[in-house]
């Protein structure tokens, strides 16, 4: 069975959950699905016979300027199978998405770390808290929604043996430059 035909398969037994198929080059098969349906479908590519899928990785996408501004990207691999396959949901802000890591207990860490990078809330996570980022860290980094530059620095003091915010102190002034001299 060639690559279309056992994806083709694969739809077909889970039609009302996928919005659309995409193939890129002829290898790589792209399943977006229908956000409430994530679950079962996720349930579906994991224990079924003509699937038998592991979680490889979890990350998300960001297009700041839509309204559904996430997608959020599961890797899958079927060793059986030898196929690979991308599952996307799309996802606003302020949604929730359901957690998977009772189904693949490989997605705690993942869901943990877009979690932390992008705010994407997984509702029935049992333990989603900060693990990449600073303590006192506002915001999240892969939205691009934090200052530029701040106004305290994160150091450890040799002299107090201990680590503190001091006030940031920048090594070079911002220059302004003539561009009407030759050199």
């Amino acid at each position: 069975m060639d690559n279309l035909a056992y994806i083709k398969s694969l739809v077909d037994k889970i039609p009302r959950f996928v919005k659309r198929v995409l193939l890129i080059n002829d290898k790589y098969f792209i399943i977006e699905i229908y956000k409430d349906f994530l679950l079962p479908c996720t349930l579906f590519f994991k224990k079924h016979g003509v699937a038998r899928f592991f979680l490889m990785d979890i990350t998300a996408v960001d297009f700041p300027k839509d309204i559904i501004r996430f997608q959020i990207v599961y890797q899958l691999l079927s060793f059986v199978y030898n196929q690979r396959i991308m599952v996307k949901i799309a996802v606003s802000p302020i949604e929730a998405v359901s957690s998977i890591s009772s189904i693949f207990n490989s997605a705690g860490w993942l869901e943990r770390e877009v979690w932390d990078l992008f705010g994407i809330f997984f509702s029935g996570h049992v333990d989603l808290r900060r693990i990449l980022t600073d303590y006192g860290f506002q915001g999240f980094p892969m939205r691009k929604d934090f200052p530029l530059s701040g106004y305290s620095e994160l150091l450890y003091s040799i002299k107090e043996k201990r680590v503190m915010y001091v006030p940031l102190e920048l090594s070079q002034e911002f220059r302004f430059f003539d561009f009407s001299t030759s050199w």
